[in-house]
């Protein structure tokens, strides 16, 4: 029977206490994690959300109090008082923080009891990631699982602080919003009340955060929950956070110089780390040019090299037609190592699942040269991509050729696979940079049309604007810009259009007609009729900023309850059927079931 917490309710978490505390009655709630029984004695770790204290109970224990915590078993949830004492020398613990004390129990109780549990609660557990999930109450319970969410809350009050101190308004947007379709796809909400209409989950407050500029509340932030319905990965969740900004009156240089404040400030506060502001400015263009990637990580070289004019005049028919086609030839040169040709083919497959068509390559050895070009380049031509790329003995040069979109995107993960692989990341270094200057369209070759690379609010440079005039969309800049840590994209925004004639410009340029405009977008162009501000802003990815800080390489160790690779939640059993009088309610008709 579980016994009541009345009179014995906490005076200290476990790691509270250390030796200071020696000689202090205190009480401490918590699970049991383990138990050493020694005939005259018994050791229990108590674990609470901050970590561990040892119990004791010896021969000065009362016999009924000695019987009740020999019956513990792991998972218990007790209360238990008593005094804080020294260790004795040979028994302190160096790896514990609470390792010089323990605490001599006089009164404790038994407040649960607990079965078995499906795995054990230490962070050593080897278990799969299913398990976890589905008895996520139970992981979340580990110390290293405690940390991350722990992490993830001062995170959060740090950005509360900064921005409230900064000026800005914490203000809530809605959840039930109009559908807008643009970008990803959307999780949409019937509505009992509308038969046959539905709202959306929003991807993101963007369309409210601006309306509150035009409603004079000058500076914004919220911590926003968002939802997008696309295809999941490692650092991705169907519904995910975001630290959400907008500033009116501003120009990206006063969005980007204060969110350096806020980086300085919260790795300083979190981690006691000084992060060095200002932040580099890369353009896109050197970004992909020298990491093949929009969001480099730039703590380690293996740069790519452009050898395209080389390729236009040399003797392999395959180099000179993609340079000629509009393409590009480009290589990096992976550094001293003993690369076997398994391990050469292996990286030929890498680049071929990455969106390369396929890889050439010189390996550099004190014995001479091996490549694949040997038959189709001449000695002269080889020694001068060695040259090109200042390669030397032991070097590997990969090569890619082909639309510079594809080349950036093979080599640009070879580049990161390798690194990797070749212990060049240093783990300890935090290094940020702020990537500018983005295309304002890419062309979709699904879609047959120029499409927005960010969203159809960025407000294009000032001197492109004529460009998008005169249906010229190949080379238009846009105010954006992204904050880039490591390889990931952090965050990212951009000065907005608040000019309701350039908005439907920019309608027109992504094939909206008038009517479609309206239809999506008519609350926002109307708000334009009424003295809109220029604004700017940016959101960070809640979820990926922790990641990165705890140290994690999966977003869903930050998330409390994450969903999986299916958006599915293995604890609640979500998403799930629901009975036909609730469709009938909601006016649905399910054409298709998945199969139990």
């Amino acid at each position: 029977m579980a016994e009541f917490i009345t009179g014995m309710k906490r005076t200290n978490y476990c790691t509270e206490l250390s030796a200071a505390d020696a000689g202090k009655r205190v009480t401490v709630n918590g699970w049991v994690q383990k138990t050493r029984n020694l005939g005259s004695l018994v050791f229990v770790d108590l674990r609470d959300r901050s970590g561990i204290v040892q119990l004791v109970f010896d021969s000065d224990t009362d016999k009924d109090l000695f019987d009740k915590a020999e019956s513990l078993r792991a998972e218990y949830v007790l209360a238990a008082s008593g005094v804080v004492r020294h260790r004795s020398p040979e028994a302190v613990n160096s790896r514990m923080a609470t390792g010089e004390i323990e605490i001599a129990v006089d009164a404790m109780r038994i407040l649960n009891g607990s079965e078995t549990p499906p795995f054990h609660i230490d962070d050593k557990v080897n278990v799969s990631d299913a398990l976890r999930l589905k008895y996520r109450y139970l992981d979340l319970r580990r110390p290293s699982m405690s940390r991350y969410i722990m992490m993830r809350h001062r995170i959060v009050k740090e950005a509360h602080d900064y921005f409230d101190k900064q000026g800005f308004i914490e203000v809530e947007t809605p959840s039930l919003c109009k559908s807008t379709p643009e970008g990803a796809r959307d999780y949409l909400v019937p509505s009992r009340v509308h038969p046959g209409k539905f709202y959306a989950l929003p991807q993101s407050p963007q369309l409210f955060k601006q309306l509150l500029m035009c409603a004079g509340f000058d500076r914004y932030m919220q911590i926003a929950k968002c939802y997008r319905d696309e295809d999941l990965r490692a650092d991705r969740q169907p519904e995910f956070t975001q630290i959400d900004l907008e500033m009116s009156f501003v120009d990206a240089d006063d969005v980007m110089t204060i969110n350096e404040g806020f980086i300085k400030r919260l790795f300083k506060n979190v981690l006691d780390i000084d992060v060095p502001t200002p932040f580099v400015r890369m353009p896109y263009s050197e970004a992909m040019a020298r990491f093949g990637s929009d969001k480099p990580d730039v703590r380690f070289g293996l740069e790519l090299k452009d050898i395209s004019e080389f390729a236009r005049g040399c003797g392999f028919k395959v180099f000179s037609d993609a340079v000629n086609a509009g393409g590009a030839v480009r290589l990096i040169c992976a550094p001293a190592g003993h690369y076997t040709r398994k391990e050469i083919d292996g990286l030929t497959e890498f680049i071929k699942t990455h969106g390369g068509s396929g890889m050439a390559w010189i390996a550099l050895s004190d014995a001479g040269v091996r490549s694949s070009l040997g038959k189709v380049l001449t000695e002269a031509e080889i020694a001068e991509i060695i040259r090109l790329a200042d390669a030397k003995a032991g070097d590997l040069i990969c090569i890619v050729c082909g639309k510079s979109g594809p080349v950036y995107t093979a080599l640009g993960g070879l580049r990161c696979y390798l690194g990797d692989k070749l212990g060049l990341i240093p783990k300890d270094k935090f290094a940020f940079l702020w990537v500018v200057d983005f295309p304002q369209f890419e062309y979709s070759e699904d879609e047959g049309r120029y499409v927005a690379m960010h969203h159809p609010f960025t407000m294009p440079k000032p001197e492109d604007i004529p460009k998008i005039e005169a249906g010229d969309l190949s080379d238009v800049k846009a105010n954006a810009y992204d904050i880039v840590l490591n390889g990931y994209e952090l965050g990212g925004g951009s000065i907005r259009i608040h000019d309701s004639g350039l908005q439907q410009l920019m309608f027109k340029a992504l094939g909206f007609t008038d009517e479609d405009a309206r239809a999506r977008f008519g609350f926002l162009l109307e708000a334009f009729k009424y003295g809109t501000p220029p604004h700017g802003g940016m959101a960070y990815g809640l979820d990926r900023l922790v990641m990165l800080m705890t140290g994690s390489d999966n977003i869903r160790d930050v998330i409390a309850f994450p969903k999986v690779q299916n958006a599915s939640d293995l604890m609640t059993g979500a998403p799930d059927f629901v009975d036909d009088g609730q469709l009938a309610e909601l006016s649905i008709a399910c054409t298709e079931r998945e199969k139990e």
